[in-house]
């Protein structure tokens, strides 16, 4: 299939298949007029690529376990795993921000909010 087909059946445009090429994460052949030709199967991975996006995974992430993903079936331990990964890291982050909030709103109030807490 054409890249132009291969856009509409995703809803991305061809920049974007175009940049997703670019970095490994879709690959298509060259015809011998210069035009790309993806396989049909690519429409489900691009549809999976866009859902790990959706649920906060990095174009990094998914370029890097896309091979795994793409050849294993949909209940895999290494599917649980990078899950299981990704909401270790949310907790984190989570971790991180309820102690910036904690800060921001003990600062509030107290003057210039930008001298260390121990300042003051």
């Amino acid at each position: 299939m054409r890249i132009g087909e291969l856009a509409e059946q995703t809803n991305l445009s061809k920049d974007t298949i175009r940049f997703y090429e670019r970095i490994g994460l879709v690959e298509g052949e060259r015809r011998p007029n210069g035009y790309r030709d993806f396989p049909a199967e690519m429409v489900t991975w691009l549809h999976y690529v866009r859902t790990a996006q959706a649920l906060g995974f990095s174009l990094s992430e998914i370029t890097k376990h896309g091979d795994q993903l793409r050849d294993s079936p949909d209940s895999t331990a290494a599917l649980s795993a990078l899950l299981a990964d990704k909401v270790q890291v949310i907790d984190n982050r989570m971790a991180e921000l309820a102690t910036l909030r904690a800060d921001l709103t003990d600062r509030i109030g107290t003057g210039c909010p930008l001298r260390p807490a121990s300042d003051k």
